[in-house]
C-alpha cells in the first residue's frame, strides 16, 4: 500500500481480487482512481453480479455512520486502484458539519438500507419462474444474437462471442444480471446450439453454432409471444418428441406438387416404433393438419396421405425443442 498526504491511501488490486466481502467489519470507503468494481452477492454456491462501480465513483460508504457489516462482496474487474478513505477521519470533518445536515445525511442513509433490504426480500419471494419469464428469456437471447452479429469473430465452427462485451450489454446497456446470461448461455450448450470452452485463468470461448438460426427463434419468439393464448400454436414435451419423429420421415418421403413432401400415414404408424423409436398415430396429423402444419388427410391410390414442407416442420420442431430445452434448463 502506498500512502499519499493526508488521509486518504491507495491501493491495488489484481483481476478478481476482493476489496471487501459481504460481512466483513467496515472501516473505510473507496473511490475508484482507475479500473472496474463488481459489486456481488453469495448465492448457494455461485456469485452473482449486481452492479458494476467505474472510476470516480464510490463504494463502500453506507456503514460510515452505522458500521454495520458489509452487505455484498466488491471485487476488482481488471486491474483496478482506489483510494481508501478512512471513516475516523471521516468522522472528524463530519463533526464540523451543522447537525442537521448530518441528520439529513444519516436519514438518506438508513432510507437508502431499507430500500435495498425491501428489494432483496422481494429478490427472495421470486420464484423461478419468474426469473426466466417468456420476456427475460426472449431479452437474454437478444443481447446474446446483437453482441455475436455485431461483435462477434466468424470462423469454420461459427461465431465466436466476445465474454467481456457480452458482460458489458448485459449489465451496463440492457441491465440484465450476468447470473441470468450465464445461465442461458449453459441452457444453449446444454441443449447444443452454442459451446463453451474454458480456457483457463477466468477466459472462455463462447462459440455460437448455430447464429442463424437463434437469430430467427428470437423473432419468432416474440412473434409468439405477441399472440393471445388461443393463437398460439403450442406441443407439449410428448408431442415435440413426437413431431421430431415425423420430421425424420419427411426428410425421406417422396416429393409431391409444390415441393411438398407425401407422407403415407399408415405406413408411418407401421414403422414408427422401428426406426425412430415410439408410435406416430393417425390422430397426430389431424393435430398437425389444425395448427396448419401439414395438409388434411388425402385418399390415394397408395391410402390415406398428407403433404408438409419438410423444411417448415423441421424449423417449427426445432423452435419448440430449443423452447422446452430453455424452460427444462433455466429452473
Amino acid at each position: 500500500m502506498n500512502s499519499n498526504k493526508g488521509m486518504a491511501d491507495t491501493k491495488k488490486l489484481n483481476k478478481d481480487e476482493y476489496l471487501f466481502r459481504e460481512g466483513d467489519f467496515p472501516d473505510n470507503m473507496y473511490i475508484v482512481r482507475s479500473g472496474t468494481l463488481a459489486i456481488t452477492k453469495t448465492k448457494n454456491k455461485s456469485e452473482v453480479t449486481l452492479a458494476e462501480i467505474q472510476a470516480g465513483a464510490i463504494v463502500g460508504e453506507m456503514a460510515l455512520f452505522d458500521k454495520k457489516p458489509r452487505s455484498a462482496n466488491v471485487k476488482a474487474v481488471k486491474e483496478t486502484e482506489v483510494v481508501s478513505l478512512p471513516y475516523k477521519s471521516l468522522e472528524l470533518q463530519l463533526t464540523q458539519l451543522p447537525e442537521w445536515i448530518r441528520a439529513i445525511i444519516r436519514t438518506l442513509n438508513q432510507n437508502l438500507r431499507d430500500a435495498n433490504q425491501k428489494i432483496k426480500e422481494l429478490g427472495q419471494t421470486e420464484n423461478e419462474e419468474e426469473r426466466f419469464s417468456p420476456q427475460t428469456i426472449n431479452k437474454l437471447m437478444a443481447i446474446f444474437n446483437f453482441v455475436g452479429l455485431k461483435y462477434g469473430k466468424k470462423e469454420a465452427d461459427g461465431i465466436y462471442v466476445p465474454p467481456g462485451t457480452l458482460r458489458k450489454y448485459t449489465i451496463q446497456v440492457f441491465h440484465a444480471p450476468t447470473s441470468k446470461m450465464n445461465s442461458l448461455t449453459a441452457a444453449l450448450k446444454d441443449c447444443s446450439f452454442i459451446d463453451i470452452i474454458d480456457r483457463g485463468e477466468g477466459k472462455q470461448d463462447i462459440i455460437n453454432k448455430k447464429a442463424d438460426f437463434l437469430f430467427d427463434f428470437s423473432e419468432w419468439y416474440n412473434d409468439w409471444l405477441m399472440k393471445t393464448e388461443n393463437d398460439r400454436i403450442q406441443f407439449t414435451s410428448e408431442e415435440i418428441k413426437i413431431l421430431k419423429g415425423v420430421v425424420d420421415f419427411a426428410k425421406k418421403a417422396p416429393v409431391g406438387l409444390n415441393s411438398k413432401k407425401i407422407l403415407n400415414i399408415e405406413q408411418v404408424q407401421l414403422n414408427s416404433k422401428n426406426e425412430v423409436g415410439l408410435v406416430i398415430r393417425p390422430d397426430f396429423f389431424t393435430m398437425l393438419a389444425s395448427k396448419g402444419l401439414s395438409s388434411d388427410k388425402i385418399m390415394s391410390k397408395d391410402g390415406i396421405v398428407v403433404e408438409v414442407l419438410a423444411e417448415d416442420l423441421e424449423k417449427t420442431y426445432q423452435y419448440f425443442y430449443l423452447l422446452e430445452g430453455l424452460k427444462t434448463h433455466l429452473k
